[in-house]
């Protein structure tokens, strides 16, 4: 099995690595190619007007300057020149990718370009609280995240679909199950923008969110599951197509013009 790695964090970033190790566990022909630098929120976004540079870091482990979806192409069509391609990892994200954080991610584009191409794809992200100073769990990402991918594997992806997977922010032995879940909504009135200045008093912008008490969310999504310490799976399409909308657009406008 052939099996092609790919991110958003980065060429250099701890959870590539972790991404490789799982990698490594399923097959001994593993192929990295990532990003040169941090593509974090870029979603799938695609390089048109700057050429894309590609440096070979060590064996089968390539840098794209470019975004994700770059990279999966670019690995796909060049590096590999053609051969097939069995499986594309994506990650292992530093933070989860749940919820809404699925429009924006360049984690999860790497696996849907992967998906585009026809090929089985599962992006992998671990939970962790960026404000408490503490390091992600990569542990639980690499305890569970081989059998996990088997499994899947071994049941069959349909086209055109990829799995997100997200690890809780815990220790491997306080992970309660796997949960195969719907996205989850979180408010999204915790967005704000953070003006600053700089030196010479001229203004800045951070896009930031606005810490807010816990509040529980919907039984069956991606975001409880996680604060549940449970291993988070849940299959997205591609086709974004909403059939009730389409159908009741169509019975609006039967009659034409």
């Amino acid at each position: 099995m052939r099996i092609l790695v790919t991110n958003d964090d980065g060429i250099h970033s701890h959870g590539l690595d972790i991404c490789a190790d799982i990698a490594r566990t399923l097959s001994d022909d593993v192929w990295v190619v990532a990003p040169e630098h941090d593509q974090s929120g870029v979603a799938h976004s695609l390089s048109l007007n700057d050429p894309l540079r590609l440096r070979e870091v060590a064996e089968r482990r390539f840098a794209v300057r470019g975004t994700p979806t770059d990279c999966v192409i670019m690995g796909a069509r060049h590096v590999l020149d053609g051969r097939q391609i069995d499986l594309v990892l994506s990650g292992v994200n530093r933070g989860r990718n749940v919820g809404e954080d699925v429009i924006y991610s360049g984690t999860v584009a790497g696996a849907m370009e992967g998906a585009l191409l026809g090929i089985p794809s599962i992006a992998l992200s671990q939970a962790y609280k960026s404000r408490s100073g503490q390091p992600p769990f990569w542990d639980t990402s690499l305890r569970y995240g081989p059998d996990l991918i088997r499994r899947i594997l071994d049941e069959g992806v349909n086209r055109d679909v990829l799995i997100n997977v997200n690890f809780p922010d815990c220790r491997p032995e306080e992970v309660k199950g796997i949960a195969v879940a719907g996205l989850g909504r979180r408010r999204q009135e915790r967005l704000h923008i953070d003006e600053r200045k700089d030196g010479r008093g001229n203004p800045y912008y951070w896009i930031a969110y606005t810490r807010q008490n816990q509040f529980k969310f919907e039984h069956g999504t991606d975001i409880a599951a996680l604060e549940d310490n449970c291993i988070a799976l849940t299959p997205l399409r591609i086709d974004i197509t909403d059939e009730p909308t389409m159908t009741g657009l169509a019975k609006l406008f039967e009659k034409g013009v």
